[in-house]
């Protein structure tokens, strides 16, 4: 089965979330012109990576490429036995592009390093100390890192991913791409949500999607339902765990060389802008709780 009652629940938040921005911006397209900027030169990205990675004294220890092949706006892998981060040239925008590097290198990148010092570093580590999978807390924090600064931090793309893949459980590869058309008016940017919704199904015609995509609303929502009790800098330090295990790992964590992304270290200010997040969106605490019940 693809959707249980309380997706259900977050299907309607997604659609809240993109209703507000076509509500107070007409479309999308216009939201991302008057808000991402404009689209940056490779001397431009490139420019702005090496300011970011100076920043979070991880100058060199990252391949970094450029591409127009990728269906995301961009990825953390391993390649060749090095941290490698590609960026899709169509998607670095101006105001946009520094969120993009904390999702990727503030996020992924030194939550894998701290990972790599704890003694829960391995898979069997990870059943001895009991941890739960790192998702959803990993994409969800990654996806708030996203829009972290911006003057209208919309979760919209999370949002959107989450529609889409309600709706490809339910509609062919046709069917999604015409339904998408009343949020997204451009058929190359629907045509990518649809590839994504799609990939591995060996029939299109009919319903099924590859899921996976879900993943960062459900963790955004997790991460701002219990944002008030969490301890944002240790949940960095700890490495690749879920929000769920910072209080019963503390104790254990290897911390002494644990790296703190620049944007973390003062936390007033990270809470001021996840209060942001949750006004900008139409979410409001009650209904977190109700979504969410403790």
């Amino acid at each position: 089965m693809f959707l249980g009652q309380s997706c259900n629940s977050r299907g309607e938040v997604a659609i809240g979330i993109i209703n507000a921005v076509l509500e107070k911006y007409g479309t999308y397209e216009s939201f991302e012109a008057t808000n991402g900027g404009k689209l940056l030169s490779k001397s431009q990205i490139w420019s702005i990576i090496r300011k970011y990675m100076q920043k979070e004294g991880c100058s060199g220890e990252v391949v970094v490429q450029l591409t127009e092949d990728l269906l995301s706006q961009a990825v953390m892998m391993v390649e060749n036995s090095r941290p490698t981060l590609a960026i899709n040239l169509s998607g670095a925008r101006q105001n946009w592009l520094e969120g993009m590097l904390r999702h990727e290198i503030g996020t992924h990148y030194l939550r894998g390093v701290n990972n790599a010092h704890q003694p829960w570093h391995s898979l069997e580590g990870r059943k001895q100390y009991g941890l739960k999978p790192a998702n959803p807390t990993e994409e969800g924090l990654a996806s708030l890192h996203s829009v972290l600064f911006r003057k209208q931090p919309f979760l919209w793309r999370a949002a959107l991913l989450y529609y889409t893949i309600f709706q490809a459980g339910r509609m062919s590869f046709c069917a999604l791409f015409h339904d998408l058309e009343r949020y997204v008016q451009d058929p190359g940017v629907r045509w990518e949500y649809c590839v994504r919704a799609k990939r591995g199904q060996a029939d299109t015609s009919g319903p099924g999607c590859f899921s996976k995509d879900q993943v960062y609303l459900d963790g955004i929502l997790r991460i701002l339902r219990h944002r008030q009790t969490i301890d944002f800098p240790l949940l960095a330090a700890l490495g690749k765990v879920s929000y769920e295990d910072v209080d019963h790992l503390k104790q254990y964590g290897a911390l002494e060389k644990a790296r703190i992304p620049h944007f973390m270290q003062d936390t007033e200010r990270y809470m001021q802008q996840l209060d942001h997040i949750v006004a900008t969106n139409c979410l409001s605490d009650e209904e977190l709780e109700q979504l969410l019940p403790a």
